[in-house]
């Protein structure tokens, strides 16, 4: 076996660094790691165009983006108004979307073809007129597994890309992420999930915006990436996230608020949230943005004293082997306030 020089010799080279299979222990996967100087990274990236927005400083192109809430908050109103604000390259004021208008393809794994129309409609009557390039795509749960295939999921994922071929769109949304893997909260499927996605985002050089539910989470608390379902895998692998919030003061009342960025700082962060409210003007279902404010302002003020019956029922579920999220889900609460009502089962006993 020969020895290599070090890295920093190649350092006036500006290709990526080679090395033969027989100046190694072991045998090299067919261009797993890619090497280059740092100039040289920094001159074939700034051959390539600055990433535009497509939903102001909440999603950028050729990032994969979750957007995530609670059910019934308007996940899938948000991104069906995104989708077609990018595709006729209206911007959905005060957000705005920078790149010229073009095809997208919505996975609309939520609605029937009825319902979206009901949203997108006056009474089933003067439909809203989306463009021809504006594709929406459903399941077809009359379709049994081909051959050839180890799951559902992984049919699944083979004809999102088949789609994205077929249509030749840059921009994907897919609602929601529950079914392209199943049990997203574990850490093995959540990790595959995003794998898949990330891996048809750079060979198609896609922008991509997936959405994903929250569990139950203590509305006295401000949303963080801890509050997404499968959150570590998910939140590690995603270029940026934002949610959706609902304000303790006014149900009616929406808040945006981002979680994670890369291609620009935080905006829209704790102390400058966007509010929203749902509306229907005419036929199209939206968000119409109303200010900005301060997360803590719209927060549930929280219980002084806790139950002394939930306390006993948290207790009981515990002797029971029942974990922290276990007795969540189960109570409807947040796994936080079933700490505090053990913490407090126990000082009291």
């Amino acid at each position: 076996m020969k020895f290599n020089p070090p890295i920093g010799a190649h350092l006036q080279y500006e290709q990526p660094l080679t090395v033969s299979p027989e100046d190694t222990l072991f045998e090299q996967p067919e261009e797993l790691l890619a090497v280059n100087t740092a100039k040289g990274w920094m001159q074939q990236a700034s051959e390539r165009p600055v990433p535009k927005m497509l939903f102001g400083k909440f999603w950028f192109e050729g990032e994969l983006c979750i957007l995530f809430a609670d059910s019934n908050l308007g996940k899938s109103i948000l991104a069906v108004q995104i989708g077609n604000s990018i595709n006729t390259g209206e911007a959905m004021q005060p957000f705005a979307v920078e790149s010229r208008p073009q095809p997208i393809l919505y996975c609309d794994f939520e609605l029937t073809d009825k319902q979206f129309e009901s949203r997108y409609s006056d009474n089933y009557q003067n439909h809203h007129p989306f463009r021809d390039d504006f594709y929406r795509a459903e399941l077809n749960t009359c379709t049994e597994l081909p051959k050839g295939f180890n799951n559902f999921d992984e049919y699944l994922i083979a004809a999102l890309e088949r789609a994205i071929v077929q249509t030749g769109v840059k921009v994907v949304i897919v609602d929601n992420l529950t079914y392209l893997r199943n049990e997203t909260e574990q850490a093995k499927n959540a990790l595959s999930l995003m794998k898949h996605l990330k891996a048809l985002k750079n060979q198609y050089g896609l922008s991509m915006l997936a959405l994903a539910h929250t569990p139950k989470r203590d509305l006295s608390q401000q949303i963080t990436g801890n509050d997404l379902q499968g959150s570590k895998m998910l939140m590690n692998f995603c270029d940026s996230a934002f949610t959706i919030g609902q304000s303790s003061t006014d149900t009616r009342l929406r808040y945006l608020k981002q979680i994670k960025q890369r291609n620009t700082e935080q905006v829209y962060g704790y102390s400058n949230i966007c509010l929203c409210t749902v509306s229907k003007p005419q036929n199209f279902l939206q968000f119409e943005f109303s200010g900005y404010g301060n997360e803590i302002d719209h927060l549930r003020k929280p219980s002084s004293r806790l139950s002394d019956t939930e306390m006993e029922q948290a207790a009981q579920l515990k002797l029971e082997g029942k974990t922290l999220r276990e007795i969540a889900n189960e109570m409807g609460i947040s796994f936080q306030k079933v700490d505090r009502l053990l913490k407090a089962h126990t000082a009291k006993a």
